[in-house]
């Protein structure tokens, strides 16, 4: 559809849009907010959805692709991605801005105000890198799903994201709000407002009782608390919903270390054998060990997650730098077409043609070389 297609090259291709002169941004609530004041939407957004995406036709098609132009293009909200904060719908109008998260739930109200059937999908583990900060991170992901014509319609903002591990799930409106609240609970606890975090959390925890993210986050901040019984509960009530869920696996695994707890042994071997098969933390070990210079340790890792996981063009295009940077260059070449072979957008293939190209002269250079 051509909307999606519209908001993959806004993600890969453009630049970004100028932040406005000013932006204040007022700390986050510290308790927990209802559903219809987190989706409340503004008179004056609403009025403008209605002028904009309603009027003009009863097309749902038409509608969804007038709705994708006023939230992401230049005459629109000219919104930005910023995971510093979760705000409301109604404060990513006013500072245009949001993460992940905020911009689904923005999304969403909006679609259902023109409307169109949505809801927030949870995406499952994603890999995402952050330039600024210099850092790739394994974490959950939300996006908006649209309906249209039978079927659903991603809608995704966050350009960071680099690899998916499983297909957009949607979610009901309570599940959403778990997201909600256990972000905020998260950003008040790095705040160091234990308080406030432990509202938002147990709020998440009430909104979707099977919301594996808000134990954890419940465990740590029973742990910063010094309640080390509370923290193991919290754990061990995450793991009864998802037993292989790494983060708290590794914070259990944490705790029974720092109290000299024997239980830590059984916890870790689950930990290694999960993380052995599983495909993003051998990417991750990859780059590691590419950026300490050992390519053949990134090799084997990226080959590795490949195995595990086959169709991802990032794997491909990292195990071809590997072996760039080893001096294999026939086995570079045969990655970066395979890379480009799997590339799933115009902007990402483009890339990966230039960088073969570049790759081909260089061979073809080094090759002439050697015969001289």
């Amino acid at each position: 559809m051509r909307a999606l297609t519209l908001i993959a090259a806004l993600a890969l291709g453009s630049s970004p849009v100028p932040a406005p002169a000013t932006v204040v941004v007022e700390p986050a609530p510290a308790m927990p907010l209802q559903q219809d004041e987190v989706m409340a939407l503004p008179p004056g957004l609403r009025e403008e959805v209605w002028r904009r995406v309603v009027a003009p036709d009863r097309s749902p098609d038409r509608r969804l692709q007038r709705l994708v132009d006023f939230v992401f293009g230049d005459e629109g909200l000219q919104l930005q991605y910023d995971g510093t904060m979760t705000r409301t719908v109604a404060e990513v109008h006013r500072d245009r801005r949001g993460n992940c998260l905020s911009f689904a739930l923005l999304f969403v109200a909006l679609a259902r105000e023109a409307g169109l059937e949505a809801q927030v999908q949870e995406v499952g583990e994603v890999l995402a890198w952050y330039q600024d900060q210099g850092v790739i991170y394994n974490s959950g992901h939300v996006n908006t799903g649209v309906r249209t014509g039978g079927q659903w319609r991603v809608v995704e903002v966050d350009s960071n994201i680099i690899a998916t591990r499983d297909r957009p799930r949607g979610i009901d409106d309570r599940r959403a709000m778990a997201h909600f609240h256990n972000n905020r609970g998260v950003e008040r606890m790095a705040a160091g407002d234990l308080a406030a975090a432990r509202a938002l959390l147990q709020a998440a925890m009430a909104a979707a009782p099977g919301f594996v993210p808000a134990w954890n986050n419940y465990g740590v901040l029973l742990t910063r608390e010094g309640d080390w019984h509370g923290a193991e509960r919290a754990y061990l009530r995450a793991l009864a919903t998802d037993p292989g869920h790494t983060a708290t696996l590794s914070n259990l695994v944490t705790l029974y270390e720092r109290n000299a707890d024997p239980r830590r042994v059984v916890y870790a071997r689950k930990l290694d054998r999960i993380r052995k098969s599983d495909p993003f933390h051998q990417f991750r070990l990859a780059l590691q060990c590419e950026n300490e210079g050992d390519f053949d340790c990134a090799i084997n890792r990226y080959r590795r997650a490949i195995r595990l996981q086959s169709g991802q063009h990032q794997f491909h295009f990292g195990l071809a730098r590997a072996y760039l940077l080893h001096g294999d260059l026939a086995r570079a070449q045969r990655e970066l077409d395979r890379a480009l072979a799997l590339g799933d957008t115009d902007p990402v293939r483009d890339t990966y043609r230039r960088k073969l190209e570049h790759l081909q002269r260089w061979r073809e250079q080094a090759s002439s070389q050697a015969r001289h």
